[in-house]
């Protein structure tokens, strides 16, 4: 598949709205590992999706700020983790309710037009979804998932893995500048 960048800032622009953006550090469950120095990232209300085709809107827009292996799929149903990559899911279509960090993590509701920026490490999971729920997941170029479940045996070669990406060089919906620079940069 072929995903067409933006050729202006203006085409890019229209995408975005004022987001509201939380940042949340979670624990270690012990058996979800989660991060222990990057936040999870939501950022509700980011988009502004055109009607006709806003999952091809995103992929440029991913394209666009260097995140790439796109999706387009649903979020599983089972608690998972990627100890390689940190992942974006971006809410094109519906709701779905998710469960971040673990058995114990918190649950939020995650609509068209919401952000997930999940760094290396963060268990999440699919809880229920409404309204023919579609997301679009993408990585920092260069960086490959891999996916975990918490399992016996996983640690400690999973910590391992988080503690050596690379933060992203560009935040997934605003750029070199957006909101996730100055949270996982400090």
């Amino acid at each position: 598949m072929s995903v067409t960048r933006f050729s202006s800032k203006n085409e890019t622009e229209q995408l975005l709205s004022e987001p509201v953006l939380r940042a949340l550090l979670l624990n270690d469950d012990g058996s979800i590992p989660n991060n222990p120095r990057l936040p999870l990232l939501v950022y509700q209300g980011a988009l502004n999706l055109p009607s006709r085709d806003p999952a091809s809107a995103i992929e440029g827009l991913l394209a666009s700020n260097d995140w790439g292996g796109c999706w387009r799929n649903g979020i599983y149903s089972y608690h998972h983790y990627h100890s390689t990559a940190h992942e974006a899911l971006l809410v094109y279509r519906g709701s779905a309710t998710v469960q971040l960090g673990g058995e114990c993590g918190l649950i939020e509701t995650i609509k068209r037009g919401d952000v997930l920026i999940i760094p290396a490490g963060v268990g999440h999971k699919n809880l229920g979804q409404a309204g023919g729920f579609g997301v679009i997941g993408a990585y920092p170029v260069g960086q490959q998932w891999d996916i975990c479940y918490g399992k016996p045996g996983e640690r400690p070669c999973a910590d391992k893995n988080i503690s050596q990406v690379p933060l992203p060089k560009s935040d997934p919906v605003y750029g070199p500048k957006g909101p996730l620079m100055k949270e996982w940069r400090g």
